[in-house]
């Protein structure tokens, strides 16, 4: 070979080697750099959004067993293997054969149709046993407390879908509406609860649950429980003489509605597919290296599933799940690459490494888990869970998840001030992020659990690029490898999550609950239990 052809091959190497790795000038640190090429390996195009139970997941979780390997982690799934495998049962609405309309009088008695654009502006939570093909009237009940729901009966009830502290949740609205007999329930968008805003529109109408569960079975799932995206609700009570700027205003306020009837039907008609199929958690034990602490075990986990393909955004209809969550699965398989290669001390403890499916479906890798432990529940210490962290802008504040709850949360606070990191309580609990992600069925078992996202003070620039990622990225195709990172804010948590490991891992007392906890453990007929 002539030393010019040499030259061409070689700079033809580097060029396919800038188009993989297009972001390496960015980053200044080994860590950090290793961490993002797993990233881009886990959420790039061709691993498809690794969505729950589809091939593209079982690539994912081949690639996560194969490092969890080479790290040198012993196999913690059943029969000896890395995988826990999980039987699932699909529903799911498409989009061919499925339309929304509203229906009113014609002038010559025939129906006058107002059409809503499924998982555009109208959305529904599919379910085993609902009807394919429901007309009936239409009802406003305000925000659906059980007081409003009088006179329901063979309706459809539309409810203002309020999240904020106090007010009735869906599953609340839902067990009103059934009580009242009604057929079916639309839940219309808070379009002021700007603090995790309504977002449209929505990747697919698809409900997975465990083989055997109660979700699965279809258990009272009759109703018919669809979302409706705010500015549609002018459309849906058109003719009633109400002001629907007026309804959203007052209940984005929490301010009293009245309940009226609409003149009006909602003609729902539904393309239903179901299947079985399986999808694995993945699991790895690193084993402690004291004797005294070894068969005690701290978790650290992240979820491996995203959402796939979807409906389009701008043109985009590949919901890559950079940040939520390949990014922390990637953190997961980085610490046990550094145990091995001796950057960081062998803990003292043992450490399960999890990677869960199913978070993005109701959590059901991790609660399959809980349930199925191939851990006895009493080994486990704490649960470190990492989930959509999003490095966005310089560390100086951590909010937690149940940090005031277990004295994990003192040791991430200490650890914390030690690198110049505030720790704080969530300062948004309405949206509810504690029982949203996988630490919370470890703390209903009883095992101390924490998590984390990237904090701010109001009106900061940080608080501004944290409000733009949930806008425009959060569980949408934008979530990618192109979108901005702060590097060395990732490096800053890194460092973090590998000192409060180590620091959990080899303190002589393990994290307990403090007193007065929800979710202080008590023994019942000999086994642990939360109340």
């Amino acid at each position: 070979m002539g030393k010019s052809a040499a030259i061409f091959l070689l700079c033809g190497a580097v060029s396919v080697w800038a188009q993989q790795h297009p972001r390496d000038k960015d980053i200044h640190d080994a860590d950090t750099l290793a961490w993002w090429h797993t990233t881009e390996a886990l959420s790039g195009d061709d691993m498809e959004g690794r969505d729950t139970g589809s091939a593209a997941y079982l690539r994912a979780a081949d690639y996560v067993v194969g490092r969890f390997k080479a790290a040198g982690l012993q196999p913690a799934g059943d029969g000896g293997s890395y995988l826990q495998n999980v039987a699932l049962h699909e529903v799911a609405v498409t989009g061919d054969g499925t339309s929304f309309a509203v229906v009113r009088a014609g002038g010559s008695g025939s129906g006058v149709e107002a059409p809503i654009e499924f998982l555009q502006e109208i959305t529904l939570t599919p379910a085993v046993g609902m009807p394919v093909e429901v007309e009936a009237p239409l009802a406003f009940r305000g925000y659906c407390g059980k007081d409003a729901m009088k006179d329901v009966a063979g309706k459809i009830v539309v409810c203002f879908a309020s999240q904020r502290m106090g007010m009735p949740p869906t599953a609340e609205r839902s067990a009103n509406a059934r009580a009242g007999g009604a057929v079916g329930l639309v839940n219309v968008d808070d379009p002021f609860f700007t603090i995790e805003p309504p977002r449209w529109p929505i990747p697919y109408a698809r409900t997975v649950a465990a083989v055997g569960s109660e979700r699965a079975a279809g258990a009272g799932t009759a109703l018919l429980v669809m979302r409706l995206k705010a500015e549609v609700l002018a459309r849906v009570i058109a003719g009633s003489g109400k002001d629907a700027a007026a309804i959203l205003t007052a209940g984005g306020h929490m301010q009293p509605l009245e309940s009226f009837e609409i003149p009006a039907k909602l003609r729902v008609k539904l393309h239903v597919t179901t299947k079985e199929y399986s999808s694995p958690n993945v699991l790895a034990m690193l084993p402690g290296s004291d004797a005294a602490l070894k068969d005690q075990v701290l978790v650290i986990a992240a979820h491996l599933d995203g959402y796939g393909y979807g409906t389009p955004v701008n043109g985009d209809n590949l919901y890559n799940g950079a940040l939520d969550d390949a990014a922390y699965v990637a953190l997961v398989i980085q610490f046990a690459d550094d145990v091995k290669a001796g950057r960081l001390p062998a803990p003292k403890r043992s450490v399960l490494v999890c990677a869960f499916m199913g978070e993005e479906k109701g959590l059901l890798g991790s609660n399959y888990f809980v349930a199925h432990l191939t851990v006895p529940r009493e080994r486990l210490v704490a649960d470190i869970n990492l989930d959509q962290l999003r490095p966005l802008f310089p560390l100086k504040i951590l909010t937690a998840e149940a940090i005031d709850e277990t004295t994990l949360g003192d040791t991430a606070r200490a650890v914390g001030a030690g690198m110049g990191i505030v720790l704080r309580p969530d300062m948004e609990p309405e949206r509810g992020l504690l029982r949203r992600a996988d630490q919370y069925p470890f703390l209903r078992i009883g095992v101390p659990a924490i998590s984390f996202v990237f904090g701010f003070d109001a009106g900061t620039d940080a608080e501004r690029r944290y409000r733009e990622w949930y806008n425009v990225r959060y569980h949408r195709p934008q979530d990618d490898l192109t979108q901005p990172v702060n590097f060395d804010a990732a490096k800053t948590f890194d460092d973090f999550l590998y000192k409060l490991t180590e620091t959990v891992a080899n303190a002589p007392e393990r994290p307990a609950f403090k007193m007065g906890s929800s979710f202080m453990p008590k023994a019942v007929a000999g086994k642990v239990e939360s109340k």
